[in-house]
């Protein structure tokens, strides 16, 4: 005897299973999620989109670079100071280290600092703005005061000044006493530009709307605020992903980090001293020096795509209208008198200030 398995089927679909109407669904998440990433990388500018091409790249070498070096960092060797060669990509060190395995554990304990100090101080400046914002009274004079006061510390020689004493214990060793300075040391920058976009958008209506449908003060800010600010957000913390690298950087190489690490900045401080650059070293600083500018304009890059992307006022300068088979910039200068010829008088010179005279004066260019 046969037994026949039947599947419920969908009312108005003949033949159609649950199971087989959730595979398209979830494929067609996954293709507007493409879509959406395809769409938001034809807009980027340019240079953004360079900028993340390069940082794409660091975080490759970041993430298996440690997985694939040829020699273990600290072990040294009796060839010393040696140049590149095939057994040493990059050479080595005056101690016979391999500088090639010291620069892929290097980048990505910088990129790890970097991106830890990015998150905590970027939190700090969310959570101390937009309360001082929302809150407002004597909250915000309270936060904002703690904001000032750590605005007009003095912030070089107070890393100087804690790195240093921490250097000295126990709790100095490691990455964790130079990202919780860091990061200490680099909210309230962001906390003051957070705090202002926050009081503009805690005036609008739909905030007003939400407040009046008895919406909690919690949801207010993290389901209406916040998302509108997503942009501001991803610029603060770029910002500060680059100050940590900066800062870093420039504290291993005047010594005040762990020397035993292999940062960018701690394979500099050694460079420096080894006389490497006394002694054309070239291959034990330059590597090093190359990674930290690459990185530090792959940022930078990044972060004017970030602030393109989110203001109209910079989208609208990328694009030009064609006038009479002619492409007119909105960049382009308005000339004050040039087009004042043929238009005497007071009319003359206030027409000199309009568009037509700009798009006048360019077809006389080219005719």
């Amino acid at each position: 005897m046969t037994t026949m398995l039947s599947t419920p089927n969908t009312p108005g679909v003949p033949g159609a299973s649950g199971a087989e109407l959730v595979r398209p669904s979830r494929k067609s998440g996954a293709r507007n999620v493409l879509s959406a990433l395809a769409a938001t990388w034809r807009r980027l500018p340019g240079t953004a989109k360079t900028g993340v091409i390069i940082l794409v790249v660091f975080i490759l070498i970041g993430i298996i670079g440690p997985f694939l070096i040829p020699y273990n960092p600290g072990t040294t060797t009796p060839l010393q100071s040696a140049a590149p060669s095939g057994s040493h990509l990059l050479g080595t060190t005056q101690t016979g280290q391999d500088v090639f395995s010291q620069m892929l554990v290097g980048i990505r304990l910088t990129l790890e600092l970097a991106f830890w100090v990015g998150v905590i101080a970027t939190a700090l400046s969310v959570v101390v703005g937009v309360s001082a914002a929302f809150l407002g009274g004597v909250w915000d004079e309270a936060l904002s005061l703690v904001t000032n006061i750590f605005l007009v510390l003095p912030a070089l020689p107070l890393l100087v000044l804690l790195l240093g004493f921490l250097n000295g214990t126990s709790a100095g060793q490691g990455q964790l006493p130079v990202i919780l300075v860091l990061a200490g040391l680099g909210w309230p920058w962001g906390a003051r530009v957070i705090r202002a976009q926050a009081l503009t958008i805690r005036s609008r209506d739909f905030i007003a709307a939400a407040r009046e449908t008895g919406e909690r003060s919690w949801r207010v800010i993290g389901f209406e605020i916040i998302p509108n600010m997503v942009s501001l957000i991803a610029a603060s913390f770029v910002n500060t992903v680059l100050y940590a690298v900066g800062a870093s950087v420039a504290l291993a190489f005047v010594g005040l980090t762990d020397p035993n690490s292999f940062s960018l900045g701690t394979i500099l401080y050694w460079a420096q001293l080894g006389s490497a650059v006394q002694n054309s070293w070239w291959w034990w600083y330059v590597p090093p020096g190359v990674a930290v500018a690459l990185l530090g304009s792959a940022l930078v890059l990044f972060n004017t795509g970030i602030d393109e992307l989110s203001n109209p006022r910079l989208r609208d300068a990328r694009r030009s209208t064609k006038v009479a088979g002619r492409r007119v910039w909105p960049t382009d200068p308005t000339p004050v008198l040039g087009a004042a010829a043929g238009h005497g008088g007071l009319a003359g010179f206030a027409r000199s200030f309009s568009r037509k005279s700009l798009i006048d004066e360019k077809a006389g260019d080219f005719s």
